[in-house]
């Protein structure tokens, strides 16, 4: 298991696909070298509407990059702008994308240990409107409910530092629920 990117923004105006503007935080871009992880986060990221994300229990959002090819083939098939240019890390509005770990093999309480810091894994991600308006087309949410390629939420257990292409161990928690089990709950109950 391998952190391929680390990925940030600042909070800015987001045009949704009916054409009204919101603040978001979800048009990540890599960063390169070392980065502080506290508390809340990956220093020098934001979250624009804190009530569904950010906070303690959700500071750090992780993507597999196995999923990626998915999202470029239904792109282009939705004949969205830039379909041909390549997703880049991030494209989910993750702040880390990871490879060797899909959410089927994470449960709720595992815990994710890199060199510097220690992340345990809270919840899935649930998608939202803004979703649909990064990927470009409106059926991005349900795609993402239907597959359950949701990615999930990370606490900081222990602060410290990340960097992109390092190595990660996941250290198995009390594996009562997977991520996938738990998005496709709370999803049927809508």
């Amino acid at each position: 298991m391998k952190l391929i990117s680390i990925n940030i923004a600042s909070a800015q105006t987001l045009q949704t696909l009916d054409g009204q503007t919101v603040q978001s935080g979800i048009r990540k871009r890599a960063y390169s070298g070392p980065l502080e992880v506290g508390p809340l986060g990956l220093k020098g990221d934001e979250q624009a509407d804190l009530s569904v994300h950010g906070g303690l229990s959700k500071a750090v959002y992780a993507y597999p990059s196995e999923h990626y090819a998915f999202w470029q083939t239904v792109r282009a098939q939705a004949k969205v702008a830039d379909w041909d240019e390549a997703l880049a890390p991030g494209a989910m509005g993750e702040n880390l994308t990871l490879t060797g770990l899909l959410e089927k093999d994470v449960w709720i309480g595992d815990r994710l240990r890199f060199a510097g810091c220690e992340l345990l894994v809270s919840e899935p991600r649930y998608p939202c409107f803004k979703f649909n308006a990064v990927m470009g087309f409106n059926k991005a949410v349900k795609l993402m409910s239907e597959s359950a390629w949701c990615g999930f939420y990370l606490a900081v257990q222990q602060a410290g530092s990340i960097e992109a292409g390092e190595p990660f161990e996941l250290l198995a928690g009390p594996r009562e629920v997977t991520i996938t089990e738990l998005f496709r709950a709370k999803m049927r109950r809508g």
